[in-house]
């Protein structure tokens, strides 16, 4: 549940990076893929290191750093793909 959790604010972090980010916007199917990505990435890397309470339960601080570490692995990951995008375009 915690996975889905960060896969679903990650998507949401990535299109919200690229609305605010419109250089590296790259539509949003790319936006959600990208955030998927790093809101899995960015939410467990967030458990191991023990962030968000004890055995990572359904409590609202487990719930709360899931949805933080997705949407700021999300966004990451985007910024990450738009700028290697950008790049290749040169």
């Amino acid at each position: 549940m915690e996975l889905l959790i960060g896969l679903l604010s990650g998507a949401v972090g990535g299109n919200v990076a690229g609305g605010v980010l419109k250089n590296l916007n790259q539509g949003t199917l790319i936006n959600s893929i990208s955030g998927i990505v790093g809101g899995g990435i960015g939410g467990q890397v967030l458990g191991m290191l023990g962030a968000g309470g004890g055995a990572g339960g359904l409590d609202i601080a487990s719930i709360l750093t899931q949805v933080a570490g997705g949407g700021i692995g999300g966004g990451a990951v985007l910024a990450v793909v738009g700028v290697v995008k950008n790049m290749m375009a040169k």
